[in-house]
């Protein structure tokens, strides 16, 4: 069964996530420990704002590759069984991105940590508030 830590908002403000559980963040530094590179998949809509600037800031950490796409049939890049298969850990950015991984890619996601971030589609790509965003709500996850 998928591990999901889309569960309620532990501590919020403005969609942030201020504090994952210590479970959660030891869980995916487990993985971490297990190889040298881990793969980090953010997935959004249309690939076009927030998945492509969550993979732009954290496509220079020294210890994971990064990947971004979209749920869309339309997007930039559209998520495929082949980009599940290759994450290790998935970011998404709302929970209906979560339910149309699910949908989609079931037996895919057998195993693997997908980590709901309550973003809404309200930010352009590079915008200052969504950096932060994303840098408070990732950073405890790497």
């Amino acid at each position: 069964m998928m591990k999901s830590e889309g569960r309620e908002p532990r501590t919020r403000k403005k969609g942030r996530i201020l504090a994952a559980t210590k479970s959660d963040q030891a869980r995916c530094h487990s993985n971490k420990r297990n190889s040298i590179d881990m793969n980090v998949l953010f997935v959004c809509s249309r690939n076009k704002w927030r998945s492509r600037t969550a993979e732009t800031i954290f496509n220079d950490h020294q210890h994971h590759i990064v990947k971004s796409a979209g749920t869309a049939n339309d997007a930039t890049v559209t998520v495929t069984e082949k980009l599940i298969n290759w994450a290790d850990l998935i970011f998404v950015m709302e929970k209906r991105h979560k339910q149309r991984l699910q949908d989609k890619f079931e037996q895919a996601l057998h195993d693997k940590t997908v980590i709901v971030l309550d973003i809404e589609d309200n930010y352009q790509y590079m915008d200052e508030e969504l950096i932060d965003i994303l840098k408070t709500s990732v950073t405890p996850y790497l």
